[in-house]
């Protein structure tokens, strides 16, 4: 049986309705929009139907379809990365989501990465995979990569909406080399409902000039950075750059030529292992009584403490003065009620946390 979802619509600050869902049961996760979504669509999909019965398993998975796409308004005005980040604002508020754990696929992890520097106190985890921090057209690449994003946006426009999908085979093909006929089909197809082709065109041009590079350093909190090691869509370096400037960041290299995790690809377990671990630490902690009492800073300052971490590591992972850090930790002891720093850690790992 398809996943069962509740379909919701909200309303951006320029007008534009966005469609969200709500799917599964457990604690929240928040999935950033990304290219290429259909909310219904995608339910049986055999390129998105497994990822979303699994983060369904155990969470109450929320998700949209962005701007110009999928269910959301088709016909808009504005189509720019702070219009996203906005529209992203605007789901999170419509869902009632105070603090909770974000995960984000290819372009939506440039948005994951904004938000959470520009709302620390929301976001307890971050999941990364495939993305990017730097469109296309902010690698450096000069003239060459600039004149093969713009042929890309070109093929789009000519070809996107032809009952013909020999122009969005170039893209599948990127997305997923090794897929079966049946996902390159539907991958196809999805391409061609999902939007139209003046839409794909300006959508792609707005990707290609993303750079959040400098907000990267102001992400602190616990990330799982996953990349696919011969991604033809974005390079791996790209996913090597936000592990190394995220100071809480762990990196997991996926050994496959898929932008998208696949069902039969010899990786997915993997990723459902790691992501599962990853998210059910902080679950367990989210779900601990012992912790309710803790502010969103004291919880990231216990977590720090779990794993090991001295006060100055702490301190620099925060970006707190060490007297800030000493405070939290006098904090946190009496509202735990344990008299020193080992009976914290004892009562932390036991909830689950300290193992970012």
């Amino acid at each position: 049986m398809p996943l069962k979802q509740q379909i919701r619509f909200c309303t951006a600050p320029d007008g534009v309705r966005i469609a969200y869902a709500t799917s599964g049961r457990g604690p929240p996760l928040l999935k950033v929009g990304n290219w290429l979504s259909h909310l219904e669509f995608d339910l049986t999909s055999p390129v998105w139907g497994h990822v979303l019965e699994m983060l369904s398993s155990r969470n109450t998975l929320v998700r949209y379809d962005q701007r110009g796409t999928g269910l959301s308004d088709r016909e808009v005005e504005q189509v720019s990365f702070e219009v996203w980040l906005q529209d992203l604002e605007t789901v999170i508020d419509a869902a009632g989501l105070e603090r909770f754990p974000m995960l984000a696929i290819s372009q939506g992890v440039s948005l994951a990465i904004a938000y959470t520097a520009r709302h620390p106190e929301r976001v307890s985890r971050l999941v990364l995979q495939g993305g990017y921090a730097r469109g296309r057209r902010k690698r450096g690449g000069g003239r060459v990569l600039d004149e093969e994003a713009e042929t890309q946006a070109k093929l789009m426009e000519i070809g996107w909406g032809r009952a013909d999908a020999a122009f969005r085979q170039f893209f599948t093909s990127q997305f997923l080399p090794e897929g079966t006929p049946e996902q390159h089909q539907w991958f196809n197809e999805l391409a061609r409902v999902s939007t139209s082709p003046s839409n794909a065109a300006r959508t792609l041009r707005a990707f290609d000039s993303i750079d959040v590079s400098d907000l990267l350093p102001q992400v602190h909190c616990p990330t799982l950075v996953l990349h696919a090691t011969g991604d033809l869509r974005v390079p791996f370096d790209e996913g090597r750059l936000i592990a190394g400037a995220i100071t809480q960041a762990r990196f997991v290299p996926l050994h496959s030529v898929h932008h998208l995790m696949l069902a039969q690809d010899e990786v997915w377990p993997l990723w459902v292992e790691e992501v599962r671990d990853f998210l059910g630490t902080a679950d367990a902690g989210a779900q601990d009584p012992a912790l309710a009492r803790l502010t969103a800073r004291e919880r990231e300052v216990l977590e720090l403490i779990a794993q090991g971490r001295d006060n100055t590591q702490a301190a620099a992972a925060l970006q707190l003065s060490e007297k800030t850090v000493r405070n939290h930790i006098t904090s946190i002891f009496a509202k735990l009620e344990v008299e020193n720093r080992p009976q914290a850690i004892v009562l932390a790992r036991n909830a689950g946390l300290g193992r970012g």
